[in-house]
């Protein structure tokens, strides 16, 4: 019972990918001098660290992504509390913070003008990073766009699978208090017992959910099946001109083991070398290895259908560049961020040139299951070439830090 097995949208989706690129990264840079207590602390402006808050994208995503943070609290009882290190905020305030800085981005203010608007009525904390760092390792993740059928055919023979009818879902804490937070997936089996669910072996070569799970669409690749699941969520163009947008229903509760680490620790692809892209060339090139490959990880993904999408872990729709995932456990749902990190440029035929800065607001309204701790957070990147590249590429250090409007400041509606 000491392994937790509830997982959320991007829990096992983006997690996986997020693990994948984490264990291909170098060390980042030493330990602080002070190791920190908690996820978050307090900064001022003119203290060590107080970022300079300059965006390097328009201001029409943020204006998006502030929205749907909004459409999320909203939906939120008045009493919820949000926690900033020391500091606690219930929701009225949270929603009062996005729409003072909202209001304040939709008059675009000049970058000197935003500074001395964030410096003047906005708190700032910073993540404290990883335990050994410092630092925050930063990993991207993307909606993948693949090929499809609406019926099993020659050449579309692998099932995107909806969530089967004998899956069963536990919340332990119903049972004991000591089990909070604790879920666990299974089946039901003969003689009344719950028992775990198939892995992913078992789904893929045995069948065995035939006539137990509704496919909603057949593709072509299993590798692009098994990169759907690992993103979360993905759109599937069908054949006869339908799209799909597909999005994480549940898992098979089984735990997930990373096929990165396992083909760095083989010897396959070098830890320097490990990326998304790697792992889909190594597969390609090896098709005697594939499925002992991908049944390394049993854990195993299941769909389903929305109108809209992607959507994260809030319900509300990503914002390429401007939503970011992170431990759903340390920092505050739907809040408003800022990130420096960076992100790769790459030349006219999809290879990375170079790297450059990335320093941006961004809004916290994703998690994944490899998004432990304050010392990660995942990048949205939306849907393309870039965003593929960007997605199977990054693995950057920077830091992370969260924002909230001063209390004094909340009773005044004057901008700015």
């Amino acid at each position: 019972m000491k392994q937790r097995l509830r997982f959320w949208f991007r829990l096992v989706g983006m997690g996986i990918l997020a693990a994948i690129l984490a264990a291909g990264c170098a060390g980042m840079p030493g330990p602080p001098p002070h190791a920190p207590s908690g996820p978050l602390t307090r900064i001022a402006p003119g203290q060590p660290g107080y970022p300079r808050f300059d965006d390097d994208m328009d201001g029409d995503g943020l204006e998006h992504a502030l929205e749907k943070s909004l459409e999320y609290l909203h939906r939120l009882p008045p009493d919820r509390h949000f926690t900033f290190a020391a500091d606690r905020f219930d929701t009225a305030h949270m929603i009062r913070s996005i729409e003072v800085f909202l209001g304040f981005i939709r008059t675009r203010p000049s970058p000197d003008a935003l500074r001395e608007f964030v410096a003047r009525r906005y708190r700032v904390y910073r993540s404290t990073g990883g335990s050994e760092t410092g630092r925050v390792l930063f990993t991207g993740y993307f909606e993948p766009i693949i090929q499809g059928s609406p019926i099993p055919t020659e050449r579309y023979r692998h099932p995107v699978y909806s969530r089967p009818a004998d899956l069963v879902t536990i919340d332990l804490s119903k049972f004991s208090k000591k089990f909070k937070g604790e879920t666990l997936i299974g089946r039901h089996a003969k003689n009344n017992r719950v028992v775990p669910y198939y892995d992913r072996q078992q789904i893929e070569e045995q069948r065995v959910l035939d006539g137990n799970a509704e496919e909603l669409a057949w593709v072509d690749d299993p590798v692009d099946l098994f990169f759907l699941q690992v993103q979360g969520s993905g759109k599937v163009y069908l054949t006869g001109g339908q799209s799909l947008n597909v999005h994480y229903h549940t898992t098979n509760g089984r735990p997930y083991r990373s096929i990165g680490k396992l083909l760095i620790e083989q010897g396959a692809i070098a830890r320097s070398d490990m990326s998304m892209q790697a792992i889909r060339r190594y597969l390609n090139d090896h098709p005697e290895s594939l499925r002992k490959v991908l049944n390394y990880n049993p854990s195993y993904v299941f769909f389903k259908l929305e109108e809209d999408g992607p959507l994260g872990s809030l319900s509300v729709r990503l914002t390429p560049g401007r939503s970011i995932a992170t431990d759903r456990r340390l920092f505050p749902k739907g809040a408003l961020a800022f990130i420096d990190t960076r992100q790769p440029l790459i030349t006219a035929e999809g290879r990375i040139d170079s790297w450059t800065r990335l320093s941006r607001f961004v809004l916290n309204q994703d998690t994944g299951g490899a998004i432990r701790g304050a010392g990660r957070a995942d990048v949205f990147w939306g849907n393309g070439p870039y965003a593929e590249i960007a997605a199977g590429h990054m693995k950057e250090a920077g830091d992370l830090y969260f924002l909230i409007l001063e209390p004094a400041a909340a009773v005044s509606s004057g901008l700015p």
